[in-house]
């Protein structure tokens, strides 16, 4: 006899449904089942998940038979460059594949990040990712023996050389899916391996040596447990002290300031013997270490583009040849075509460039780097010029089979205020995505991302700088691992960090404040590191961008037609007007405010929410000077072209808002922050010290 459904009695379906749901009840041990090999290649991913669950009141065993495991690793073919990952489940079993390390340790992390937002094991979301870019990468600038010099580097010192710093900076690469750390400095092998063939090169005592032994193995070891390959990068010819006095060559070595890394290269037998053995003992050393990089730029002055490939040929690359295991090699594109040390581009430098690397004879492929609208990436999505100009195709037609290209997205524009804009990033990416472009390198040459100087003591509660700036790394990171990842994963993050429901609204603030740097760099074309300063509004070697520079200067994106030429009548109708440019920084800046403001006036107590929040405000004031002075601009060049006194008038009113608003993003930057701070083109920048700058600028206007 057949029960009718209309009978069941509404308590008998609650029963049921609660059995059901009490069967598939979280286990008290999750049980994992997993190959020693691979076990002992993600253990750093196993231990981070054994911990988590730990603190979901979980605990974790390695069984033999998978059938008893509620999760299973399975390795796919083996493929060093393919980071992708799939999480599968099956009837309350979950399958975590993947191809490499990493691939395994970011999905372990997909599982940790479930558990956190709050979900149960059969909870769980599957999930697949295909990695993006294979190549992610930070450039870090090391504060001994540095490119450039300054307070601003030199404070990092000692916190560089604490290995747990290095632990906690690595661990939030691998959270954000950074694949790569690139080490920089001039010359970075004396610190690593000391020359037989030159025993009077030696640097350091004995134990000071051993010192640098430790650290530099110590880096190299937490990186690869946390799937991260490791680059040393130098400027190449360039020894140390020791050895320019003991072996008289080096004569740029008597120098100082600019001067060291600046002008005539010098070879000569034994500077090659010197670099090939440093080289070479530093991989045969270091089996942790993945590769090297070069740079043909800085003291090859003199130098003609077939003479730097060959130095590089008989030194760098020889020394790749005669190592005893196989190292990869980062070769960054000429930064000079001519003689001189300055940037410069040319097809025919383009084409030799190529021919060396296809011809290279190396067993890896080569990554070929460029830096992506030179020394400000934080500026247009778009590809306007690189170091030294405007390429051609000739890297790219025909596709190149051994080499894959890679932008360097440099940041000289912010180191005070945070940023997070991952529509920009999406931009970016969708495009230079080519099948040619491998990956992407973040990271500065005049700020290190390690001492915090910035914060006022009193208001920080973390340890390090690139943790005050930590949804930069995550914005960045994750889209360049996941370009699909949505706003949704960094506004779980807002909320977790933050103990708010509101992150919508918090990411759309961030993004709108943000932009205003990428408008400014856009629009006001930076090249070398000193020709912009973007949140100090500086040019030209640390001097505030004064209203006849900002109504002459170029534009860095084609798609922006500047002041002089917009007065002038000299656009097209496509190009967006300064003062359409004025109007959208306007509109966004204040809507950024009205958000910062609102969140502000909600959570009063939550002091690190009100920190991050008055970033966004600082922003928002930028963006209203930066729109009054685009207006006040066009109206001062439109007085002088055609006299009209109403124009002048309306000029003086723009740049008296302005400066209102330069006093409040002023007000808002020493809210938290320190007033005065070392930059490497200003011993003691502050904004409240252009506020005269800003004065000058009506002083300018009113005349006649």
């Amino acid at each position: 006899m057949k029960t009718k459904l209309k009978n069941i009695k509404p308590w008998t379906i609650i029963l049921i449904v609660f059995l059901v749901l009490s069967c598939k009840e979280t286990p008290k041990t999750i049980n994992i089942f997993v190959d020693e090999t691979t076990k002992s290649e993600i253990q750093y991913g196993i231990t981070k998940l054994e911990e988590a669950l730990q603190n979901y009141g979980l605990a974790m065993n390695v069984v033999e038979n998978s059938a008893e495991a509620q999760l299973i690793f399975k390795n796919n073919a083996k493929d060093k460059e393919n980071d992708s990952f799939e999480l599968s489940i099956n009837e309350g079993q979950s399958t975590l594949s993947a191809y490499n390390t990493r691939g395994f340790l970011y999905g372990l992390q997909h599982i940790r990040e479930q558990l956190r937002i709050g979900k149960s094991w059969h909870e769980l979301t599957p999930k697949t990712v295909n990695a993006h870019y294979g190549f992610r990468a930070i450039k870090f600038n090391l504060p001994w023996y540095s490119y450039r010099k300054g307070e601003n580097l030199a404070l990092h010192h000692d916190t560089c050389k604490d290995l747990k710093f290095w632990e906690s900076f690595l661990d939030m690469m691998v959270e954000n899916k950074f694949n790569v750390l690139s080490l920089w400095n001039l010359h970075p092998y004396m610190y690593m391996v000391e020359s037989e063939k030159f025993p009077k090169s030696k640097s350091f005592t004995d134990e000071e040596f051993k010192e640098w032994q430790a650290f530099h193995r110590g880096i190299f070891k937490m990186a690869k447990d946390r799937g991260i390959d490791t680059y040393v990068f130098n400027w190449n010819i360039f020894v140390s002290d020791e050895f320019s006095k003991a072996y008289n060559i080096g004569e740029y070595k008597k120098g100082s300031g600019f001067g060291t890394f600046w002008g005539e290269g010098e070879t000569n037998a034994l500077l090659e013997e010197y670099t090939r053995e440093m080289v070479t003992k530093t991989i045969n050393e270091y089996p942790n270490l993945t590769g090297v990089g070069i740079t043909l730029g800085e003291r090859m002055g003199g130098m003609t583009s077939e003479e730097r490939r060959d130095w590089i040929n008989r030194t760098f690359v020889k020394a790749l040849k005669d190592a005893d295991r196989e190292a990869k090699l980062f070769y960054r594109a000429p930064l000079s075509a001519g003689l001189t040390s300055h940037g410069t581009v040319s097809k025919s430098t383009e084409i030799l460039t190529r021919e060396a690397i296809e011809n290279i004879g190396l067993e890896n492929d080569v990554y070929l780097g460029f830096k992506f609208n030179w020394s400000h990436g934080h500026s247009s999505p778009k590809l306007c010029i690189v170091h030294g100009g405007i390429l051609t195709d000739t890297y790219w037609n025909p596709k190149p089979k051994n080499y894959k290209g890679v932008y360097t997205v440099r940041n000289e524009d912010f180191f005070a205020l945070r940023w997070a804009q991952p529509d920009f990033i999406r931009d970016f990416i969708n495009n230079n995505s080519q099948d040619y472009i491998g990956g992407t390198i973040i990271g500065s040459e005049t700020y290190i991302p390690a001492k915090d100087y910035i914060t006022k003591e009193e208001h920080r509660t973390w340890n390090y700088a690139f943790e005050r700036q930590w949804l930069f790394y995550k914005v960045w990171g994750n889209l360049l691992y996941d370009s699909d990842t949505p706003d949704a994963y960094f506004e779980d993050a807002l909320k977790q960090k933050f103990n708010i429901t509101e992150a919508s609204e918090l990411i759309k603030g961030w993004k709108l404040g943000s932009m205003n740097a990428n408008r400014l760099a856009s629009f006001f074309q930076g090249r070398s590191d000193g020709t912009l300063y973007t949140e100090g509004f500086k040019a030209k070697r640390g001097k505030f961008i004064d209203i006849e520079q900002f109504i002459n200067h170029p534009v860095l994106d084609s798609s922006y037609v500047n002041i002089k030429d917009f007065v002038a009548g000299n656009f097209e109708d496509a190009q967006i007007t300064p003062i359409e440019l004025a109007d959208i920084a306007e509109k966004e800046s204040k809507e950024a405010i009205a958000i910062a403001n609102a969140l502000k006036a909600e959570h009063p107590e939550n002091k690190l929410l009100q920190i991050e929040l008055s970033d966004i405000e600082a922003w928002g004031h930028y963006g209203l000077y930066f729109a009054s002075k685009l207006k006040g601009a066009v109206a001062l060049q439109t007085y002088k072209l055609k006299g009209d006194k109403t124009q002048q008038t309306e000029a003086i009113n723009h740049l008296e808002k302005g400066l209102q608003h330069w006093k409040s993003l002023t007000e808002a930057m020493e809210r938290y922050n320190v007033p005065v701070m070392p930059n490497q083109f200003d011993k003691a920048f502050s904004w409240r010290k252009h506020i005269k700058d800003a004065e000058n600028d009506i002083l300018v206007a009113k005349k006649d």
